[in-house]
């Protein structure tokens, strides 16, 4: 879909894109999605995958997967080009949509407020979330040493996302509003999210996921959920 743009082309259509942000609460979330990619090292195939969970119970329904090839070159702030494409593919997938979906990417936190999360939800109209591992842009102050701190990360006094602790002594992950719900919100939900390791339950099961898919041990298409899922 993007494997003609060059890097010019890409940047220009970000900013486009950025003007259809909209920022409002989700009035009510009874499913979460995670999304995640996977791939082999110097291949074009991309490994995508989406799992659907209750919340606020964190109990995996269902979960999609597709593979789509690319060979967009990986260039940080450029993430979606190479990405979003994949993850489109495994949404179309998927009967009954998620209220909200949380990606392993960015949202607006983004030099041009186009993180991957923020790409996807423009072109499926769909409440997104970004919660990433590592901070892409902004200045960022770190949270307290305990679960549940949170600091701002901003740029140029606008607030871009957050930095949540999700385990005392351990990295912070970063929060990041998408498109079609709210900072505030994000980072709620975000918490809501939280269980027993550093990253939250909806895109830990997606990348758990899309490896076992790259693996061979789940096979592509839409899947639904009677028992626990064992991925290894």
């Amino acid at each position: 879909m993007y494997d003609h743009y060059s890097i010019q082309q890409a940047t220009a259509l970000q900013v486009e894109l950025s003007k259809q942000l909209k920022f409002q609460p989700v009035e009510k979330i009874t499913t979460i999605g995670g999304a995640d990619i996977s791939f082999n090292k110097n291949s074009s195939t991309m490994y995508a995958g989406i799992v659907i969970l209750s919340y606020p119970e964190m109990v995996l329904k269902s979960y999609a997967l597709a593979t789509y090839e690319t060979n967009f070159p990986y260039e940080p702030g450029f993430l979606g080009f190479k990405e979003v494409s994949a993850l489109l593919k495994v949404w179309d997938l998927i009967p009954d949509k998620p209220d909200v979906v949380v990606l392993d990417v960015n949202g607006i936190l983004h030099p041009r407020r186009m993180g991957v999360a923020s790409h996807f939800c423009i072109l499926s109209n769909q409440p997104t979330i970004g919660c990433a591992k590592k901070i892409l842009y902004g200045d960022n102050h770190l949270p307290a040493n305990y679960k549940y701190a949170t600091a701002e990360i901003t740029s140029s006094s606008d607030l871009l996302g957050f930095a949540l602790r999700t385990k005392e002594k351990c990295k912070p992950v970063y929060v990041s509003a998408g498109h079609l719900t709210t900072q505030a919100q994000s980072l709620e939900i975000m918490k809501n999210c939280i269980g027993n390791y550093r990253i939250p339950e909806p895109t830990r099961i997606a990348h758990e996921t899309v490896n076992a898919f790259r693996l061979g041990k789940l096979k592509i298409g839409y899947h639904e959920v009677n028992q626990p899922l064992t991925l290894f």
